[in-house]
C-alpha cells in the first residue's frame, strides 16, 4: 500500500467475531487504516448467556453493551443499520437506507440468518421459542414464566441441519434445574430432540467421552431423547418429529409440548446470498487457509458465517459448530494476514480452529477442548464437574470486561493458553504463535 493512502477495512457484522477482529486489527494496525465497524444491531450480546436469560437468570441489559462509545474510543467508525447488499466487484456495500460503503478490504463475520421459515410453524413466529438472539432469549423467559403457571411436557433440541449443539444440551439440563428448584420438575416430561445421530456427537463426532457423559446425565435426569430425528412440522402444543433408524426405516413421533425450544438451521445473510464465487449455495461465506475468499482475495471470513463441510455423513443432516476459541483463532489469523498485505507480504498465517467449551448445566457442566475442533484430533478431551458451572460465570465476566474496555486478548490471558498449550495460529510462523512451556 502507498505511504499516502490508508486502506479502508470494513469489518460486517458486531457480534464476537466482528468486535475481536476490529480491536485486534486497531491495536495490530496502529493508525495505518481506517477500520469501519457495520453491525445491524447497536449493542453486542453475549450469546453464551442466552440459556441464563432464557429462565430468569440473567436479564437481557445484564448480557449486552452499547458498541457505539467503545469503537469510538478505539477509533473505529461505526454504522448501526446492517448491509443491504455486499457488491464485491465493485469494493462497496450498499447499506440499509440506500448509502454505498467503500472499502480496500472486507472481514465478513455477520454470523447467520435463522432459517425458521424451512419448518412449518417453527420459531418466536411460530409455537416454539429460541435463544438464538438476546431479544429471543427474553422473549422466551416470558413463555416459560407462562408455562410454569400451567406446566406440561417440554420438548428441547435442534431441527435437521443444524449445528449448534451445545446451547441445546445446556439449555435443556438449566430447564430442568430451574424446575427442580420450583418443584415443578416431578409435573414436566422432558425430551430431547435431535438431529445428531447419537446423543453427544455435538456436530463433532463426540469430543472425549461427550457421548456416554452425556447419556448419563439425561438418564440421571429422567430426561428421554430422540436422535436421527427429523422435524416435520409444529403445530400448536404438539410436533411431528421423524426418526431414521439404522436400519434404514422410520418412525413417526408426535410429541405434545406446554413449551418447545428447537434451534434452528442457519443460512447466510440475505446481504451475500447468491453471490457466485464468494458464498456456497447456503450462502457461507468460501475461504482457504487464510480465511480469505478464493474468488475476491480482499475478502475475509469468520465466525459462524464461514462454510465448513459437515464431519462425515449422517442419516440427517448435521452441520459442524463455530465455537467461541475457533472464532477467536480465525480473527487473530486474519489480522495477521491483513498486516502482512498491507506491508506488501504474501499471507501466511493459518487458525488452528481449536475449541474450547464450557456447557453449564446449572447446577454442574461438562467442559471440553479440541485441537482440532475437526478430527483426527491432538486433543480430544472432556470432563465434567459442578466447577464448569462457576467457570462458565467467570467467563462471562471475563469476556464481557474485554468487551467494555476493546481488548482482543490481554497479556494473562496468553500467558494461560501458553500454559494450557492451547494455540490461535499453527506454528509455521514463530512470530505470531504462543508456544506451549
Amino acid at each position: 500500500m502507498s505511504d499516502h493512502h490508508r486502506p479502508k477495512i470494513v469489518i460486517l457484522g458486531g457480534g464476537l467475531g466482528g468486535t475481536t477482529c476490529a480491536f485486534e486489527l486497531r491495536h495490530a494496525l496502529g493508525d495505518s487504516a481506517e477500520l469501519t465497524l457495520v453491525s445491524d444491531r447497536p449493542r453486542f450480546s453475549f450469546l453464551p448467556s442466552n440459556p441464563w436469560v432464557a429462565v430468569g437468570w440473567r436479564k437481557a441489559d445484564e448480557v449486552q453493551i452499547e458498541l457505539a462509545p467503545i469503537l469510538a474510543h478505539k477509533h473505529i467508525t461505526f454504522i448501526a443499520h446492517g448491509a443491504e447488499r455486499v457488491e464485491p466487484m465493485l469494493n462497496r456495500m450498499r447499506l440499509k437506507g440506500g448509502d454505498h460503503l467503500d472499502y480496500d478490504f472486507l472481514v465478513i463475520a455477520t454470523g447467520p440468518e435463522l432459517a425458521f421459515d424451512e419448518i412449518p410453524g417453527l420459531g418466536p413466529e411460530g409455537y416454539t421459542v429460541s435463544i438464538c438472539q438476546t431479544d429471543h432469549a427474553r422473549a422466551a423467559a416470558d413463555a416459560f414464566e407462562r408455562f410454569c403457571t400451567d406446566p406440561g411436557p417440554i420438548v428441547i433440541g435442534a431441527v435437521q441441519g443444524a449445528s449448534c449443539f451445545g446451547p441445546v444440551y445446556e439449555f435443556l439440563m438449566i430447564v430442568d434445574t430451574e424446575l427442580r428448584r420450583r418443584k415443578l420438575r416431578d409435573k414436566v416430561p422432558m425430551t430431547l430432540v435431535t438431529p445428531e445421530p447419537y446423543v453427544g456427537h455435538l456436530g463433532l463426532d463426540g469430543i472425549g467421552d461427550t457421548k456416554s457423559m452425556l447419556e448419563s446425565e439425561l438418564r440421571e435426569r429422567q430426561i428421554k431423547w430422540v436422535t436421527n430425528a427429523r422435524i416435520k412440522h409444529v403445530a400448536q402444543g404438539s410436533m411431528a418429529v421423524e426418526e431414521v433408524h439404522p436400519q434404514g426405516y422410520t418412525s413417526l413421533h408426535d410429541l405434545p409440548f406446554g413449551y418447545a425450544m428447537l434451534l434452528p438451521a442457519f443460512r447466510g445473510i440475505p446481504a451475500l446470498m447468491g453471490l457466485e464465487g464468494l458464498v456456497n449455495p447456503r450462502g457461507f461465506v468460501l475461504i482457504d487457509e487464510y480465511q480469505r475468499n478464493p474468488a475476491y482475495p480482499n475478502i475475509f471470513g469468520l465466525g459462524v458465517c464461514v462454510a465448513i463441510p459437515p464431519v462425515g455423513k449422517t442419516a440427517v443432516p448435521v452441520g459442524v459448530p463455530k465455537t467461541g476459541f475457533m472464532i477467536e483463532s480465525m480473527s487473530t489469523a486474519i489480522t495477521q494476514n491483513l498486516r502482512d498485505i498491507i506491508n506488501a507480504r504474501e499471507p501466511s498465517h493459518r487458525a488452528t480452529w481449536n475449541a474450547i467449551c464450557l456447557a453449564d448445566f446449572g447446577d454442574g457442566g461438562v467442559a471440553f477442548v479440541a485441537q482440532p475442533q475437526i478430527p483426527p484430533r491432538d486433543v480430544n478431551w472432556s470432563a465434567e464437574g459442578r466447577w464448569v458451572h462457576y467457570a462458565k460465570i467467570g467467563f462471562e465476566k471475563y469476556f464481557m470486561r474485554k468487551i467494555r474496555h476493546g481488548q482482543a486478548e490481554p497479556a494473562y490471558e496468553r500467558l494461560v493458553l501458553q500454559a494450557m498449550g492451547i494455540n490461535k495460529l499453527l506454528p509455521e510462523d514463530p512470530r505470531d504463535t504462543i508456544t506451549a512451556a
